[in-house]
C-alpha cells in the first residue's frame, strides 16, 4: 500500500525535483520508504506503507530485461497464485511482493492483465521498448489516480490532488460544472474534479500514453441481465462461500491486522467470518460518541463477544473546528460526506493498533441496504396508477396533511415521497441524493455564475447509467448506478483519503469483484422482498451474529452537525459564509445563504446538509484557490 506520482515528457527530460516534491506531498500515504525511477522524458516514484514482502519489496519494479518499471498503490490478493502460473512459463522473480506480479503480467498480457487481477490497485507501468505508459485503476475504484494531461502532451498523475498540485504546470484554475456538480452530490463526480486542468481516471479503466496523445477504455463493468435460477438458501450458501473466500484472501498481511467494527450488519458479517478464519482473536476497533442518537457501540459490543473478538472502544467528543483544516486539506477538493468525521477518527484510533483494518464497505450498493432502494421500487409501481386516480384520491389528500419542517413525521415522509416520485428515474434518484435541487439552484446561484454553466447539466452524471443499465428492473437499475456513481465518487474517497491520511490500510472484502459480479446475477427479489431491503445479506448474516444486532433501523455513520450549526459552530458558519470573502466568488448569493442559515438555526428547517456542502465548498476555496 502506497502512493504513486508520476510525469512523462512528450519533450525534455523530467526534473527529479519537481518529482521528488511531489511524492513528499503524499508522504502520509507511505511512511516507511520512498522509491524513484528517472529515465531522460520519465519519472516515476511512489512512497510505501509496507504490508507484504517487507525485506525486498522495494519499488519501482522492473520486470527480467529492467525494460518495464512499475509503481503501485493497492495489494493483489490472488498474487501468489498468478507468481505460481508465470514462473510456470519461465518468467523469473526478485522479490516476493504482488507488485512484481503485475509488471510480469503485463509483460505477458500487455492491457489484457487487469483481467487476472483480484485486489484494490492504482498503478503505472513504463514501457521503455515501446516508450509508452501505461496507467489503470481497479475495477471499483478503491484506489485513486488522478491525471493531468497538458496542452503541449506532457502527462502528469499521482494518488491526490496535493501531489499534482506540485508540479508547476497545473492551473488551479477552477471548473464551474465540477461545482454544480458537487452542490447537487456532495462530491465531485468522475471523471471531473475541482480543477480544470485535472481529471479521474474512472474507476475500472486504464489510460495509455504515448507520443504526448491519450487513449482511455474501460475494461469491467458489472452485468445485471443475465440472472440465474437459484434458490433462497443456495443463494445463501453460494454468497457466503464467496464473502468467506474474499474476506480470507483480506486477511494476507506481514503486518499487525483487525477490522472496523460498527455494529451493522456489514462490518459485523465481515468481523465474524474473520474469527472463523482466524486462530487468534480478531482484533477489533469501533468509535462512539457521548451522543447516544449517533452511537452504535452497544451493538458493536454484543457481535464481539458473540464472536470471540477482542473489542476497542473509542470514545470521542468530535470537533469539528478542530478537524475540519485536515479533512479539506487531505481531501483536495470539495467534499461534503459528513461521515468523513468519524472514519478520520476511527482511522486514528485505529492505526495506533494496527496497520491494516478491514470494513464492511460495498454490502449495500450489491444487496440493496438503502432506503432509496426500496423507495425507487415503490415510486415505480406508484407512477403505473393513472394521473386521474393518483391527483384526487392520493396527492390532493396527501397536500392537505398538516406537517412541520422541525421534526420528521409520517405526513412529511409522505408528502416528501409524493414529490420524489415524480418525474425521470434519473431525477427521482437525483432527488434523493442531492443537497441542492435545481430548483433550489436557480435561487442560490448568482447570475454571474449561472452563465457559466449554460452546458452544464448534473444530472447527465445519472442519466447515461441509467441509460446504460442492462438490469431486469428498477432496483438493479439503481445498484448500477450507485455502483459507478456514489460507491467510488464518495463512499470510496471518503474511505481511502480518511484512512490514508493515518497511514492505514483499509480492505473491503464485499468490494471483491467475483462477488459483485455474482450478486448482479442474483434476482432483485432476493436483495429486496416485500418491503424489506437487504433481504439475502441479513439471512446470512443472522446465521453469524445475534438477530437482534442485525434486524434493527439503520444508523448510518455519523455525527450531530445539524446541532453544531445550532450551537458551537454558529458563530463560525456565519463568519464564512456570509463573509466579504464568499460573497466576492460570484458563485451563491449571500442572502440565499443567510435564509438557509436563519431557517436551520431558528430550526423552522433542517438545512444540515444545505449549510455543510456550502461551508466545505468556501473552505476548500480558502485552502486551495485563496491558498491561505
Amino acid at each position: 500500500m502506497c502512493g504513486i506520482v508520476g510525469i512523462v515528457n512528450s519533450s525534455g527530460s523530467v526534473s527529479r525535483d519537481v518529482l521528488e516534491g511531489m511524492n513528499r506531498a503524499i508522504l502520509h500515504r507511505g511512511p516507511d520508504d520512498d522509491g524513484f525511477y528517472v529515465n531522460e522524458n520519465v519519472g516515476l516514484a511512489m512512497r510505501r506503507l509496507s504490508i507484504i514482502d517487507l525485506s525486498s519489496g522495494k519499488q519501482p519494479i522492473h520486470n527480467a530485461d529492467r525494460t518495464k518499471w512499475i509503481v503501485f498503490n493497492g495489494e493483489i490478493y490472488n498474487y501468489q497464485e498468478l507468481r505460481k502460473d508465470l514462473e510456470k512459463d519461465g518468467h523469473r522473480f526478485y522479490t516476493n511482493s504482488d507488485t512484481e506480479a503485475i509488471v510480469h503480467l503485463y509483460d505477458r498480457y500487455g492491457a489484457d492483465c487487469l483481467r487476472f487481477l483480484r485486489g484494490m490497485f492504482a498503478f503505472a507501468i513504463w514501457d521503455e521498448t515501446e516508450k509508452e505508459l501505461f496507467i489503470a485503476r481497479d475495477r471499483v475504484g478503491k484506489k485513486p489516480l488522478l491525471y493531468s494531461h497538458q496542452p503541449n502532451g506532457n502527462l502528469i498523475f499521482g494518488s491526490e490532488f496535493r501531489a499534482l498540485l506540485e508540479h508547476p504546470d497545473i492551473s488551479r484554475e477552477v471548473d464551474s460544472e465540477a461545482i454544480d456538480a458537487y452542490l447537487s452530490y456532495l462530491c465531485v463526480p468522475a471523471p471531473l474534479t475541482a480543477f480544470k486542468q485535472i481529471r479521474k481516471l474512472e474507476p475500472g479503466h486504464w489510460l495509455k500514453w504515448k507520443a504526448g496523445q491519450i487513449e482511455t477504455s474501460r475494461y469491467w463493468l458489472p452485468d445485471f441481465s443475465k440472472k440465474i435460477k437459484i434458490s433462497e438458501e443456495e443463494a445463501i450458501e453460494e454468497t457466503t462461500r464467496i464473502l468467506r473466500e474474499s474476506t480470507k484472501l483480506r486477511m494476507i498481511s506481514d503486518v499487525p491486522l483487525g477490522a472496523f467494527l460498527s455494529g451493522g450488519v456489514d462490518s459485523s458479517t465481515v468481523v465474524a467470518l474473520m474469527a472463523q478464519e482466524s486462530s487468534k482473536p480478531v482484533k477489533t476497533f469501533s468509535i462512539g460518541f457521548e451522543d447516544e442518537d449517533f452511537s452504535e457501540l452497544k451493538y458493536a459490543r454484543r457481535v464481539a463477544e458473540h464472536v470471540g473478538a477482542e473489542y476497542n472502544e473509542f470514545i470521542v467528543r468530535p470537533d469539528a473546528l478542530e478537524i475540519l483544516p485536515t479533512l479539506i486539506e487531505h481531501y483536495g477538493e470539495p467534499y461534503a460526506d459528513s461521515s468523513a468525521i468519524p472514519t478520520y477518527y476511527v482511522s486514528r484510533e485505529t492505526r495506533k493498533h494496527v496497520t491494516v483494518a478491514l470494513n464492511g464497505d460495498g454490502g449495500d450498493e450489491s444487496f440493496a441496504g438503502y432506503d432509496r432502494y426500496l423507495a425507487m421500487k415503490l415510486a415505480s409501481v406508484y407512477r403505473r396508477f393513472p394521473g386521474f386516480l393518483r391527483q384526487p384520491f392520493i396527492e390532493f389528500p396527501a397536500s392537505l396533511l398538516p406537517t412541520s419542517e422541525k421534526r420528521r413525521t409520517f405526513s412529511r415522509d409522505i408528502k416528501k415521497f409524493i414529490a420524489s416520485a415524480q418525474g425521470t428515474p434519473p431525477q427521482r434518484y437525483q432527488g434523493w441524493m442531492s443537497a441542492f435541487k435545481p430548483d433550489a439552484k436557480a435561487g442560490l446561484y448568482t447570475g454571474e455564475f449561472a452563465e457559466t454553466l449554460t452546458d452544464a447539466d448534473a444530472l447527465m452524471f445519472l442519466e447515461k447509467w441509467f441509460a446504460k443499465a442492462n438490469g431486469s428492473g428498477i432496483v438493479d437499475t439503481t445498484l448500477l448506478v450507485d455502483q459507478m456513481t456514489y460507491l467510488p465518487d464518495d463512499l470510496l474517497v471518503k474511505v481511502d483519503i480518511a484512512s490514508m491520511a493515518n497511514s492505514l490500510e483499509a480492505r473491503s472484502p464485499f468490494l471483491d469483484h467475483n462477488l459483485i459480479e455474482f450478486a448482479a446475477t442474483l434476482p432483485a427479489n432476493l436483495k429486496i422482498k416485500g418491503l424489506k431491503t437487504k433481504y439475502l445479506l441479513k439471512k446470512i448474516a443472522s446465521r453469524l451474529v445475534p438477530p437482534e444486532v442485525i434486524y434493527r433501523q439503520k444508523m448510518g455513520f455519523g455525527v450531530p452537525i445539524g446541532r453544531w450549526f445550532r450551537g458551537e459552530m454558529k458563530d463560525f458558519v456565519r463568519d464564512v459564509l456570509l463573509s466579504e470573502t464568499a460573497a466576492k466568488r460570484g458563485i451563491v448569493q449571500p442572502a440565499a445563504v443567510e435564509r438557509y442559515i436563519n431557517d436551520h438555526i431558528s430550526a423552522e428547517r433542517d438545512n444540515t446538509a444545505q449549510i455543510w456542502t456550502l461551508l466545505m465548498m468556501e473552505l476548500w476555496f480558502r485552502r486551495f484557490i485563496d491558498r491561505q
